[in-house]
């Protein structure tokens, strides 16, 4: 059977999602536990334990909203309900968060429905990039994944070059592509917007104080895409960043979207300030047409 998997990290200690040898990484972690649980070793070959993941996050980036999804035996999965008087998912839920350490969280596991690909079936997916620029001072508690910066950051100019981002485009310049891959994609939504500064209580009913909202103040890009290539959402906050302090014009951004080469001068910004936030899919009777779709190979008009 299929399951699926919802869950969030915090990506400051971990070298990204994928496996690696050596490092920590979510995968790992998640795999780890998993076989722990299900009493299943990495090579036995009947029944590997491997997850297949909607987005690999990069180094010290997060997820407020991950999916992944795991093919385990039936038998395999009753095995971990031991004493428990609960059905077997539920029991591998419970001892997953019990297992897994502080910086990872599962949100939900569910039986998949037929054709679900964790990966391939998704519609979207959204990230945050968060800022605390020169015009408010950063609240410390924020730093895991907030980017703080000097100068104040000139949001018009920065969504004038998030606009070129829209539809389908080679984003070569800001991306690279996987092994037989392409960088070719299509963004739904780039917007940079500066968070209100509001309280969470009613100021003149109180007089004396008011609890502010955390993010108050901070300046948030958020871009939704079919999928995202390699440092893709990352080159393209540093870039608009570049533009938004006044040190790259808007017809250098114009360029670089015009011509897909990386030459260097759109690197990837720290990742600590990135968080994924959302993965759509379609209704369940899509899901199997939208995996076979997104598998071909894209390329423009």
């Amino acid at each position: 059977m299929r399951l699926r998997i919802d869950l969030a990290y915090d990506g400051g200690d971990f070298h990204g999602w994928a496996k690696q040898p050596g490092l920590r990484t979510v995968q790992g972690e998640m795999e780890t536990a998993l076989h722990r649980i299900l009493s299943v070793l990495d090579d036995d070959a009947g029944d590997p334990l491997r997850l297949v993941v909607a987005g690999r996050t990069d180094t010290g980036v997060h997820a407020s909203h991950q999916v992944c999804h795991l093919d385990v035996q039936a038998e395999t999965l009753a095995g971990c309900i031991g004493h428990m008087d609960t059905p077997a998912i539920e029991a591998l839920m419970r001892r997953l968060r019990h297992f897994l350490p502080d910086d990872i969280t599962i949100h939900a596991i569910s039986e998949a429905p037929e054709g679900f690909d964790a990966r391939f079936s998704a519609l979207e997916r959204t990230y945050v990039f968060r800022i605390a620029d020169g015009a408010y001072a950063p609240d410390p508690r924020l730093r895991g994944f907030v980017l703080s910066m000097d100068g104040e950051l000139d949001t018009d100019a920065m969504n004038q070059a998030s606009a070129m981002m829209l539809g389908l485009h080679d984003f070569g310049s800001f991306a690279t592509p996987n092994p037989g891959g392409t960088t070719i994609r299509e963004v739904k939504t780039a917007c940079w917007r500066r968070v209100i500064t509001r309280p969470l209580t009613d100021e003149e009913a109180r007089g004396h104080y008011c609890t502010p909202t955390i993010e108050s103040g901070l300046v948030c890009f958020t871009i939704v895409a079919d999928a995202f290539a390699h440092n893709m959402v990352r080159s393209l906050a540093g870039a608009c960043v570049q533009v938004g302090l006044g040190k790259r014009s808007l017809d250098w951004f114009a360029g670089k979207m015009a011509q897909p080469v990386r030459e260097g001068s759109t690197g990837p910004i720290a990742p600590h300030g990135l968080t994924l936030e959302h993965i759509a899919y379609p209704p369940d009777e899509e899901l199997g047409a939208r995996a076979e779709r997104i598998r071909a190979r894209r390329t423009l008009p």
